[in-house]
């Protein structure tokens, strides 16, 4: 028995309408689901929620709410932190929960929102054009904004935290052991202690093979652990099948660095639940 908090449908660029999630979390018997779909931009965006669709996503899960069901099911939204643009504040009073996630950094010099979550020659792109092409700039920006979101609009859950590193390809842009790098990453986790939120252990780059490891890495997940702040696994589902994809491994690799437990939605609060490679131990 799994949960988990992190997955997209067809309301943005997740495969599969909302009831097929449903199903298959009937399937697998999973305690609680939530979903969570790209938030609206107002600027063109590929993969974000259409405006215009927001009123009858948030409808359409709260009548999954009242289906009579074993799973629970729970009315969530990925929020892109832009400042002065969009936050998790704007949406956190009409939703269960938020993830806030940073996907957009600065802007091109033709007015464009930098995808860093885009493809590699978008980042290449961004980059040069922006950040003179010096990676510890581009990276510290990220940083900076995952910080600031933190501050000013904290969602509930922090959003694959170091999802920056997936263009870091055969490492030939910075080392996650680089001083400067670390020194983002402590002061962001910093951060995150003083202000309770959730750190999402996400697992889609492992099954995507977009990444070796999961989101954060290992060695920042020692940290969290050592510094005591809640975490939940996710898979950043984009299609019923992918649901619980990787949980399993990941559930070993936390319960080897220490985690005895991983915070659920679980009757309307966030509770620590004890877990183990087969699921959530009630």
């Amino acid at each position: 028995m799994w949960s988990n908090f992190h997955t997209h449908s067809n309301y943005c660029d997740g495969k599969g309408e909302l009831m097929d999630y449903v199903q298959m979390a009937e399937k697998m018997n999973l305690l609680s689901l939530g979903f969570s779909s790209h938030a609206p931009v107002p600027f063109y965006s590929t993969w974000c929620m259409k405006a215009d669709q927001l009123t009858d996503y948030i409808n359409s899960i709260e009548k999954i709410k009242t289906l009579n069901s074993e799973v629970e099911f729970y009315n969530g939204l990925e929020v892109d932190f832009i400042p002065g643009v969009v936050s998790p504040d704007h949406y956190k009073n009409t939703l269960d929960y938020t993830v806030g996630s940073i996907h957009f950094v600065d802007k091109l010099p033709d007015g464009t929102n930098w995808g860093i979550d885009s493809t590699h020659a978008v980042f290449l792109e961004g980059y040069s054009k922006i950040f003179n092409s010096n990676i510890r700039h581009a990276i510290t920006r990220y940083f900076e904004l995952t910080r600031e979101m933190i501050s000013t609009a904290c969602p509930t859950i922090i959003g694959h935290l170091d999802k920056i590193k997936i263009q870091n390809v055969g490492g030939d842009f910075f080392n996650e052991t680089d001083v400067w790098y670390q020194q983002e990453i402590f002061k962001t986790i910093d951060l995150i202690k003083s202000s309770g939120a959730i750190v999402e252990v996400n697992t889609r780059g492992v099954y995507q093979k977009k990444s070796e490891t999961t989101y954060p890495s290992p060695w920042i997940l020692e940290i969290l652990h050592q510094k005591s702040i809640p975490i939940t696994i996710s898979s950043d589902a984009h299609h019923p099948r992918d649901i619980v994809n990787q949980f399993p491994e990941t559930a070993t690799l936390l319960k080897n660095i220490g985690f005895k437990t991983v915070s659920i939605l679980h009757q309307k609060s966030w509770k620590p639940f004890s877990f183990n490679e087969h699921g959530i131990i009630q």
